[in-house]
């Protein structure tokens, strides 16, 4: 696990996190999956942390899946122990209180889709390749790939699922899989973008804005919307909303030339 941390003046750091197996298209195994979870958990208690960036090491893939090899020796017992450390390799990227962005630079199959569906955000370079191929070994596709349908709907979500076949980037993006597809020459500075963006906004808004999205996952829809009235009189308890908008209405005017 390599764990990069860039100040970003006054506004905080920015987390770049890459899962280093490389050799094996980054896939996931029982000791790699605990020491992310550790990673992004220890990230998340940092007061100054606004973004961070999740990818996988090399060129070839962001995370080629679980490691078969492992995934050959289970059994029942243990293969819950397993996939709940896929789960949780997932959820510790939900809950950060900061936006996540998924640099996604070749393979995301199984668990690596998952875990890119666990980001908030996904940016992918033109070769790509998206899949969910249990079904081809054996397995069905399960935990974080209940976030599909919210991504796809449920057709495409029943495509992956079932014939386990892969998909490639201009596909993906037009499916909703993900939000932007640059050249591979051009992907740090598409994520470099979006980090500089992210961190201009306000922090607190951010992460209220997180939760709520987290929130209206599972919420009924009038419930959903009645979050946000008391999500939005909070924000106000801090300093953010009028500094933000004091910058606005104090901008340079931009003059219309004759």
């Amino acid at each position: 696990m390599d764990v990069r941390i860039e100040q970003r003046g006054d506004r905080g750091v920015v987390a770049y996190v890459t899962i280093e197996n490389s050799a094996k298209l980054n896939t996931l195994n029982s000791g790699l999956m605990n020491a992310f979870a550790e990673t992004i958990r220890d990230l998340g208690r940092r007061q100054d942390l606004r973004v961070v960036v999740v990818t996988g090491g090399g060129e070839k893939a962001f995370i080629g899946g679980a490691d078969i090899r492992e995934l050959a020796e289970l059994d029942p017992i243990v293969g819950k122990a397993f996939i709940e450390k896929v789960h949780t390799s997932c959820r510790v990227l939900r809950e950060l209180p900061v936006p996540v962005i998924g640099r996604i630079q070749g393979y995301a199959l199984g668990a690596g889709l998952e875990v890119a569906a666990a980001c908030d955000l996904r940016i992918a370079a033109d070769k790509a390749v998206f899949g969910m191929p249990e079904v081809c070994i054996g397995i069905p596709s399960v935990v974080e790939a209940a976030l599909l349908p919210g991504l796809i709907g449920w057709g495409r979500t029943r495509q992956m699922l079932m014939l386990g076949e892969n998909i490639g980037a201009a596909e993906a993006l037009e499916w909703g899989l993900v939000e932007r597809v640059v050249p591979m020459a051009e992907l740090d500075a598409a994520v470099e973008q979006w980090v500089a963006k992210l961190v201009a906004n306000g922090q607190n808004a951010l992460t209220v804005q997180k939760k709520l999205i987290l929130d209206w996952e599972v919420l009924p829809m009038d419930q959903a919307i009645a979050a946000g009235i008391p999500a939005l009189a909070g924000s106000f308890t801090s300093d953010e909303p009028k500094a933000f908008m004091k910058a606005f209405l104090e901008r340079p005017r931009r003059r219309d030339v004759a």
